[in-house]
């Protein structure tokens, strides 16, 4: 798929990580509110924020979501993994705690969403959050996603917990 390397919204820069990134990127992601909403173990030092970024952060669709020039958040469509959904892309994202409730990850989730549509030519996007993240829900209300099922998932911590599961359609 050929994602663009950056896209812009009013406020916000999708872009790339950067291995400068590191330093940042581990200023949000030790803080438990974080990973574990997302189904991964908080981060325990800058070394493993940078291979995070070299790693899983390096792949086509992922974007730091910057606010001038400083990375806040994470959102990707990346293709799903859950059998019923496979052959689609999955809207995956956080935000750091401290801008959380500016209402940038609508903001940026609806740039990323426009441009699977309108430049990558889906059909469709999925969306999923645990139960009880409330956060992720209302994001995915605000965005116009559709829900569609649950189901009972491991996720990369080891627990089973109940993933709700959303489309949208252009």
């Amino acid at each position: 798929m050929n994602f663009p390397e950056t896209i812009q919204t009013e406020r916000l820069l999708l872009r790339p990580w950067r291995e400068s990134d590191a330093a940042t990127l581990y200023s949000y992601v030790w803080d438990p509110r974080i990973g574990p909403s997302c189904g991964w173990k908080p981060h325990e030092s800058e070394a493993e924020s940078l291979e995070t970024i070299r790693g899983i952060l390096s792949a086509d669709g992922t974007y730091a979501i910057t606010l001038e020039g400083n990375p806040i958040g994470c959102i990707s469509l990346q293709p799903t993994r859950n059998p019923a959904c496979i052959g689609h892309l999955e809207l995956g994202y956080w935000m750091g705690v401290p801008h959380w409730g500016n209402g940038y990850m609508p903001e940026a989730a609806g740039a990323l969403i426009r441009c699977g549509f309108e430049e990558l030519g889906l059909t469709e996007i999925w969306c999923a959050h645990y139960a009880e993240n409330h956060n992720s829900r209302r994001v995915i209300k605000k965005l116009g996603f559709t829900y569609r099922f649950r189901a009972m998932e491991q996720n990369g911590l080891g627990e089973t917990k109940e993933v709700w599961y959303y489309a949208k359609t252009p």
